[in-house]
Order: structure tokens, then C-alpha cells, then sequence
């Protein structure tokens, strides 16, 4: 595979994952993750570590985020080896309301061949500071 067709597979995975999140579905995110999966963001004071604690999360969300539309800004590939790393700004949008969040998300290639995350971090744009 490609730089050009990685770059192509992983937007098209994670566009079909926030997809889902959007509605209130976090499952093809978790069909993403791998066990040893690790995630940080401006939510959370500390690290969650692996994949039951993300899915913990997760169900806890389930059918309560909705967001009318969002768009991947500027998105980045960067691949070496079995590795790549995604990076992007996020802008979500519900009625009059925006959120923009950036996002790095790490892939790796799996032995069946399938690209799977296996850290995310999140944090809002504009943060306030206090």
C-alpha cells in the first residue's frame, strides 16, 4: 500500500467513525480501537488506558451526543512502517453552536492488515485558560 492509498483508507475510517459518533454511536470508534488502546482528553485529568475503559466511557455517551454536520479540517497522514499518525481540526456543529476540537490519532497496522487506533488525544481549539 501506498502513501497516497493509506493517507485515502485512514480518513475514510475515521470520516466513517465520527460519522457514527455524530449520532450517538460510538461503535465503529471501538471497532477501531486495539486492547492496549490508550486516550487523552481536556475532559479527563488522566490518561484512560486500555480498551474496556474507553468502551466503559463510551457506553456511558451512547445516544447522547447528535451533532448536525462537521467538517475534517486540513487533515494530515504521516506513515512509517506499520505506523501512521492522523492529525486534523475537527469543527462539529450543532444549530447555532461550534465546537473545534484537534485530534491526533495513532494507527497501526495490524497483523489481519487492518489499520486500528491505538492512542487518541483530543483537545478543544480555543481553550480557556484559567
Amino acid at each position: 500500500m501506498n502513501n497516497s492509498s493509506i493517507t485515502k483508507k485512514i480518513i475514510a475510517l475515521e470520516t466513517e467513525a465520527l460519522e457514527a459518533w455524530h449520532n450517538g454511536n460510538p461503535t465503529l470508534y471501538l471497532e477501531l480501537y486495539t486492547e492496549d488502546f490508550t486516550y487523552f482528553d481536556s475532559a479527563h485529568d488522566r490518561r484512560i488506558d486500555g480498551w474496556d475503559k474507553i468502551k466503559e466511557l463510551y457506553e456511558s455517551m451512547r445516544g447522547k451526543v447528535k451533532m448536525d454536520r462537521f467538517e475534517i479540517i486540513n487533515p494530515i497522514v504521516q506513515t512509517k512502517g506499520n505506523m501512521a499518525v492522523l492529525t486534523y481540526n475537527l469543527h462539529s456543529y450543532a444549530g447555532e453552536s461550534l465546537w473545534e476540537e484537534n485530534c491526533t490519532e495513532v494507527y497501526r497496522l495490524e497483523d489481519n492488515n487492518e489499520w486500528k487506533i491505538i492512542h487518541s488525544h483530543w483537545s478543544w481549539t480555543n481553550p480557556s485558560i484559567v
